[in-house]
């Protein structure tokens, strides 16, 4: 019998790119395909961000610095064995169901009474999991071309983000951003779309000082 080219798989699998549950089944059938297929179905995976345990696998790419960063806030991260991929290094988008994901797991694991206790603090603790997490995609992916991020950028970030040569659009959302980081950021020379949420109410501000 003649055998496939890889090639081949891969055009005969991503005609199934939108069907996650038959690329899950076909991924398990052998382990030539699961490392064929791997790839693909998490390259798709922007709108399964909220569930809890994708959450929980994303959680375990964190390094000792991403990790570091949520001691304050007294979260136990997972402490399974490292996945037999590198997942997050074929995620290619992500947006706000991440939220939705985060805390969906912080409330399965225990933190809902925290979540729910005042705004300020629920806001707090996602957005904390949200830029540990999304520094991890920025890390880990070469293929992460679509990125919206809903918390506070810093200087430290920024750098993160112009180190990423593959994003193409950037969409910044609840947050206060100056003159000077923007265009720190269209220093990345993939952005071609840069979405700045209050960013006219920030310029008249800027304005007034």
């Amino acid at each position: 019998m003649i055998e496939l080219p890889n090639e081949c798989f891969i055009q005969i699998f991503n005609n199934f790119q939108h069907d996650y549950e038959s690329l899950y089944s076909c991924l398990l059938v052998n382990c030539h395909w699961c490392r064929i297929i791997v790839p693909i179905l998490w390259s798709k995976i922007v709108h399964k961000f909220n569930n809890k345990n994708l959450i929980n696998t994303c959680l375990l790419a964190l390094n000792v610095e991403e990790q570091t960063s949520l001691i304050p806030f007294k979260i136990l991260l997972p402490n399974y064995q490292k996945p037999l991929f590198e997942y997050t290094s074929y995620v290619t988008s992500v947006n706000g169901f991440l939220s939705d994901g985060v805390i969906n797991w912080l409330n399965y694991n225990g933190y809902k009474e925290a979540l729910f206790k005042w705004e300020t603090n629920r806001d707090n603790l996602v957005k904390a999991v949200n830029r540990s997490l999304i520094t991890m995609f920025l890390r880990t992916s070469k293929r992460l071309e679509n990125l919206e991020v809903g918390f506070i950028v810093d200087n430290k970030f920024i750098k993160n983000l112009c180190k990423n040569d593959a994003i193409s659009y950037l969409y910044l959302y609840q947050n206060w951003i100056a003159s000077e980081e923007i265009a720190e950021i269209l220093k990345n020379t993939t952005l071609t779309s840069l979405r700045l949420h209050d960013a006219i109410r920030l310029a008249l501000m800027e304005k007034m000082r």
